[in-house]
This record gives C-alpha cells, structure tokens and sequence, in this order.
C-alpha cells in the first residue's frame, strides 16, 4: 500500500470520532472519515504512518442499508457539517452509544466494569437546535463570487453558503441571506487567508430559544481601503476586474457599516433582534478573536432560560450550543451530583450543606444550577469576560452563594482557599490539563463529576483518575449535535481508597 493509491470497500464500523474503518483484501485496516457503517466508498491513501493507513474519501459507491431515502438538506455531502444526517435519528443514538462505551470500557479498570452505562439521551430538536453559529467568508471556488457560510468538506479554503442549513431556525438563514446579498452589492472583499488581505471574516448569530432574542456580530480586519474587490481575489480578467472596480463601495467604513445595519433592521423576524455588532479581528489564525468590539444597534448581549435560570450571554462567552439540550445535560449533571447534596430546608444545607467545585465554570450555568442544594459553590473560568457575565447570572438569579474566579485552574486552584466536597468538572475538549487534574485530585473528594465534550478526552483522563482511587459508577451520553459524530459525555466517579 503506497501514497495514492485507489482503494475501494465497505465500511465496517466507525469508530469516534468519525473514523470508519475498511479491510482491505490483505487484512489490513484502513480509516476513511465521513463515513457510515455499511456504505461501499472509493478513497485515495493519503497517510501511511507506523503501519496504519488513513484515505480521503472520494465518493460513496452504495449507499448503506442503514440509511433513509432523505438528507434533509440540500448541502448534504458538500457542507463539512453533519455527516450523520442521512441516517435515521435513532440509529445515530444507538451508533454514538456503541462508541462512547467501547471508549470507555477499552480504558475502565477490569473490576469496575460493573458501572452503569445510560446510552444516549437525545436532543429534544433533532433541527433547528442551535443557538450560535460561526459563519464565515470566502468563495465557494476559486475565485468565484463571495460565499457566507460553512466550510466544505474537505478543504481549507473553499466555503459553502448554507442558506438552507437545517440544524438552525429560519432566523439565522434569513441573516445570512442578507448580509451576504449586502456586501455582494457593495463588492466587498473577503479576508484571504494566505494572502492576509481583505475585509470580511466571520458572522457570528445567536438566537435564545426561551426568550428569541438574537445577537448578530459582523467580525472583519481593519483593512478598510475600500474599493472591495482586490486584483488579487479576482481572474485577472481585465473586463471583469474593471467591471468590479466601477461598481465598488468607495464609501468609509462606518457608512458600510450602517448600510448593512440598515439591511439586518429592515427583514423581518421570528425573534428579537437585540443587538448588532462589529468586531476587530486582525489575529492571523482562522479563528475568532475580538481585538475590539463596537455596538452598532441595541446592546451587546442577549438573554436565555435554562431549568427555570435566566443567564445572560455575551458575545464571546461559553454557552452550550443547543439549549434544550443543554438542559437534558445539566439535568443529568444535576442528579448525578445531586444525591450526594443534602436536601431540606435551607438552615438544613447551610449547616450540613456541601462546597462544590465548578470548574472550567463559563457563565456560571452548572454552578448556579447546583447552588440551590449547595452550601457554596466556587466557580472557575479562564475567560475573564465569562466570569463576569456569571457574576451577573448570580446576582439576576437572587444566588448569594456563588463564588466565581477568572484564571486558569492550574493556578487559581491553589488560590481558592476553600477545600471541596464535591467537584464537577466541564473542562475544554482536549480534557484537563494533567498536572491541573493531579490538584484536582489531591483534594480527594466523595464524588467527581466530569463533563465531556470530546469523550476520547474523558477517556484519556479516566486513567489518571482510577489511578489515584476513583470508581466509575455511571456514565450517560446526550446528544447537542444531531446530525454530526459529536457527544457530550457525563461521568460519575466515588472514591473508593485513600489517594497514594
């Protein structure tokens, strides 16, 4: 087997995240991503390394038994996103729930297999269920007209506009549309990310279920030499860069910027329209990074309800992606702590009341969830302006016993001066630092809880956690990402032995 070379087979199972595997005819395994168990595909080797061998999938010769007549959306297959779609809900539940228990059990000590496994809990919308979107500028094809929206599969550059993306509301798609039809009109260049020029770079939405209000953020450089349509982003067709130069936006920035105001505040809406915004973004990765954020219109956040909470988000703080969701995973979070909580009055929990630990904490939500049964809680988050936003929530949800750092846990840990009984952790997707974890874990708690995005994370973790005295008791799945190979994974852990 060689770089190139043309391979062809059925997929036999896929593995997360999103690696299906193929047997080849001499036996050896070969992972093509963007894959479903039982589709017969072609894909072209593209990795060798210590004997395993990864291909790039080029096309889906036979669909797989598994899969239903209907996408549900038109950019199936282009659109990088959701590589489930075309299977029908319940077998994407049972698929995730076989991977996240064969990640578990391949790292749970051999006595402990005895813990629960739950499955799947599945999202309460399987469409529409996102309440944020990070859209972004580009051309679908080399040098082709300005795209707004997702990434296509597979590559770097190229982006599709998904103006019929189904894992987000009408409210979003509308936006999109108009926004993108505005800076067409005014021949506005994007920001090309080899070349570092141009203006536009992202659109970022966020749309409250409970309460509808949205928030709209419009990211670009500073690079407001105008007119938009750079030689560089063109043909070089001499008729047709003329053509784009006689119909540029030769205006300032600010008029651009209200023009395109004036475009959001004249469509109508399902929601609110709350806010809109403009970020600085001059950072060279292709990431979303607020080097200065001005308010163009209204305010710069919005509101949303989980569990009977209000929490008020701002544009760039954490906050779970799916919120009917997010209130399936913190109900779960809830009772897989909650019984080690004391119930009763509340002369009863301050007195024999339990501290807990939030930490990777964001805005505060699990913390302010827990803090009705709990002594205290002690949140920590990184982003500053997370933590803020979370001593906002606190204080607009009438809970005087929540506490929130900003910093990173390795350090403030050691700050805290609070010893708990109880921690819940919710760290990023590459899981907790290790030497931040071993603090974690000094303090030898009764009961761990470990929320995790990314569950190969959860995994590599458990090893350090079992090592120093823990039990896996349950683990449950909930499904925020239908449609996509994603799982957010909740684990419950006692200790069973004092730490070595």
């Amino acid at each position: 087997m060689k770089k190139g070379q043309i391979i062809e087979g059925v997929i036999e199972r896929v593995d997360f995240p999103n690696k299906g595997i193929i047997r080849t005819e001499d036996g050896r395994q070969v992972i093509v991503k963007n894959t479903i168990p039982g589709q017969k595909v072609s894909a072209s080797i593209n990795k060798i390394r210590k004997g395993k061998a990864e291909g790039r999938l080029l096309e889906v010769l036979e669909k797989s038994p598994l899969e239903g007549d209907k996408t549900g959306c038109v950019h199936a297959g282009e659109c990088g996103g959701c590589t489930y779609q075309t299977l029908p809900y319940d077998r994407q539940l049972e698929m995730k729930a076989e991977q996240v228990k064969k990640l578990m059990d391949d790292v749970i000590d051999q006595e402990n297999r005895d813990y629960q496994f739950l499955g799947i809990k599945e999202s309460p919308r399987q469409t529409a269920y996102r309440n944020k979107m990070e859209f972004s500028f580009g051309d679908e094809f080399k040098d082709g007209p300005l795209a707004l929206g997702m990434h296509k599969r597979g590559s770097f550059y190229d982006i599709v506009t998904v103006e019929n993306c189904q894992i987000v509301d009408e409210d979003f798609r509308k936006i999109l549309s108009v926004t993108l039809a505005y800076f067409r009109e005014k021949n506005i260049t994007y920001y090309h990310k080899l070349r570092h020029t141009g203006y536009l770079r992202h659109l970022l939405v966020r749309k409250a279920v409970k309460t509808g209000e949205i928030l709209v953020d419009l990211v670009t450089t500073t690079q407001t030499d105008f007119p938009g349509i750079a030689a560089a982003q063109m043909d070089e067709v001499e008729s047709t860069l003329n053509n784009a130069q006689e119909n540029a936006f030769a205006g300032t920035e600010e008029e651009l910027l209200e023009g395109w105001k004036a475009a959001l505040l004249a469509a109508d809406y399902k929601g609110i329209m709350t806010g809109i915004l403009h970020t600085r973004n001059d950072n060279v990765a292709d990431t979303v990074t607020n080097e200065g954020t001005d308010v163009l219109y209204g305010q710069d956040f919005f509101y949303e309800e989980l569990l009977g909470l209000r929490f008020k988000i701002t544009p760039f703080s954490f906050f779970q992606t799916n919120s009917l969701g997010a209130e399936v995973l913190y109900q779960t979070a809830r009772e897989f702590i909650g019984d080690a909580l004391p119930s009763g009055t509340d002369a009863d929990i301050a007195e024999h009341g339990k501290i807990v630990f939030d930490l990777y904490s964001g805005t505060g939500t699990i913390a302010q969830i827990l803090a009705p049964v709990a002594k205290k809680v002690v949140g920590v988050e990184i982003v500053e302006e997370a933590v803020e936003a979370a001593k906002e929530n606190a204080e607009l949800n009438n809970l005087d016993n929540c506490t929130f750092w900003a910093g990173d846990v390795l350090k403030v840990i050691d700050e805290l001066g609070e010893v708990p009984d109880l921690i819940m952790l919710d760290p990023p997707r590459d899981g907790v630092n290790p030497k931040a974890l071993m603090k974690i874990l000094n303090f030898g708690v009764e009961r761990l809880v470990y929320i995790a995005c990314k569950p190969t994370s959860l995994a590599r973790d458990l090893e350090m956690i079992q090592g120093r005295g823990y039990k896996v008791e349950k683990i449950s799945g909930v499904d925020l990402f239908p449609g996509t190979y994603h799982v957010e994974t909740i684990c419950q852990l006692v200790k069973v032995e004092k730490n070595i």
